[in-house]
C-alpha cells in the first residue's frame, strides 16, 4: 500500500501548484513579499495617508452553485463568483481589498479542473486590485463524490477609520439606492435547482426562450463586483451604509445595517424584476415573500445616502456605467424592511 493507492496523489498536487503559480503571480501587488508555496503569505501593509487604518476580513463560499459547475463541467467562472462575493462583503464597510486566500477541497485532485478554478480566482483578484496571496488544496478521498469539490475564500481589506461605513449615521428620510445584480449571484441555488431540475425536469443544456440562454448559462452568470463603481463614493464620504444582498435577500440583509429605531420602506414597483426571477417564481409557484427572502430579485447592492446627495450619487454611478435606481427610503420603526 502507498499514499496514492489510498487515494492521495502527491504528484497531482505538485502539478496543480506548478500550474497555478503563474496565475497567482499575475495578481501580485506591491505589498506581496512571498511566492506561492510558502507556508504563509507575506504582505506589507502600506499605511501611507491613512490616519487610522482598520483591517476588514471576511470568509465565504458559493454554496450549491457549485452543483451547476459540476453539471456543466464549467469551472472557470466559480472563482470569479467567490472573489467578487468576498470583495462586496468588505466593500459595504468601505474597505479596499488587499489580498485573498482560497481553500479548495476535493475527493480526487484533477489539475486541469483546479487550474480552471484558480484562473477564475486570479481573474477576479486582478479586476478588484487584490492579490491572490495563497491558499490550500486538499485531496480528501472518500469525503467528496467523484468530480465534486468545495471552495471557500478568505479576504482581507483596509479602510481608514474616517471612511469606515457602519450605518450608525443613517437617519429617517435617507434615500435607498439599488444597483442591479447580474443574476442569482451566489444565493438561492438550492431552491433554484429544486425548481429547475426536480420540478421541471430540465437539464443544464435546455434552452429557455424567455431568458435567451440555456439553464446552465443563466444559472452560472457571474456574481458581479461593485468595488470599482462604489469606491469613489466611499472616498468622498457620500455613503452612510451599504448592504450586500446575499442569502436572505433584501428582507434580511438590509436590516443588518439599520440603527435601532430606523426601518426601511422598499417600493417594489421601482425596478423591474429580471426575467430569470420571474421565470423561477412562476415555474415553482414560489410565494412572493419567499422570493424576497431567497433571491436578490435583481438588486445586488443597496446604498444609503442623505437626500441632499442622492442626485449626485446617482449621476456619479451613471458615469461609471451603472444603472442605479431609487428603491425606497428609511422611516421610523423597528429595524425591518417593509414593502409597498
Amino acid at each position: 500500500m502507498d499514499y496514492k493507492a489510498a487515494g492521495v496523489d502527491i504528484d497531482a498536487g505538485n502539478e496543480t501548484v506548478r500550474r497555478i503559480k503563474s496565475l497567482a503571480k499575475s495578481t501580485f501587488t506591491a505589498g506581496v513579499l512571498s511566492e506561492i508555496g510558502s507556508f504563509g503569505g507575506l504582505f506589507r501593509l502600506d499605511t501611507t495617508g491613512a490616519k487610522d487604518p482598520i483591517l476588514v476580513a471576511s470568509a465565504d463560499g458559493v454554496g450549491t452553485k457549485l452543483k451547476i459547475a459540476f453539471m456543466t463541467n464549467v469551472h472557470r467562472t466559480i472563482g470569479v463568483d467567490l472573489v467578487n462575493h468576498c470583495v462586496n462583503d468588505i466593500l459595504v464597510q468601505g474597505a479596499r481589498p488587499l489580498f485573498f486566500l482560497d481553500y479548495l477541497a476535493t475527493g480526487r485532485l484533477q489539475p486541469d479542473v483546479a487550474e480552471q478554478i484558480v484562473e477564475g480566482l486570479a481573474r477576479g483578484c486582478r479586476a478588484n486590485g487584490c492579490a491572490l496571496l495563497g491558499g490550500e488544496t486538499a485531496e480528501m478521498p472518500g469525503f467528496y463524490a467523484d468530480g465534486e469539490y468545495d471552495l471557500a475564500g478568505f479576504i482581507v481589506g483596509v479602510v481608514d477609520g474616517g471612511q469606515l461605513i457602519d450605518g450608525r449615521s443613517i437617519i429617517v428620510g435617507d434615500v435607498l439606492i439599488g444597483l442591479p445584480s447580474s443574476g442569482l449571484h451566489t444565493n438561492g441555488y438550492s431552491l433554484a435547482r429544486r425548481i429547475v431540475f426536480d420540478h421541471l425536469g430540465l437539464d443544464v443544456d435546455a434552452r429557455i426562450s424567455e431568458l435567451d440562454a440555456t439553464v446552465g448559462e443563466a444559472l452560472l452568470a457571474s456574481h458581479r463586483s461593485y468595488f470599482n463603481a462604489v469606491s469613489p463614493l466611499v472616498a468622498r464620504g457620500a455613503i452612510k451604509g451599504m448592504a450586500h444582498i446575499t442569502g436572505g435577500g433584501i428582507t434580511d440583509n438590509l436590516p443588518r445595517i439599520l440603527p435601532q429605531g430606523i426601518a426601511a420602506r422598499i417600493d417594489r414597483a421601482s425596478w423591474e424584476v429580471p426575467p430569470l426571477f420571474q421565470w423561477l417564481q412562476r415555474s415553482g409557484e414560489v410565494p412572493e415573500e419567499d422570493m424576497l427572502r431567497t433571491f436578490n430579485m435583481g438588486i445586488g447592492l443597496i446604498l444609503v445616502c442623505p437626500t441632499a446627495l442622492a442626485e449626485t450619487v446617482l449621476d456619479d454611478l451613471r458615469t461609471r456605467g451603472e444603472s442605479p435606481v431609487v428603491i425606497g427610503e428609511t422611516i421610523p420603526g423597528p429595524s425591518i424592511v417593509t414593502y409597498s
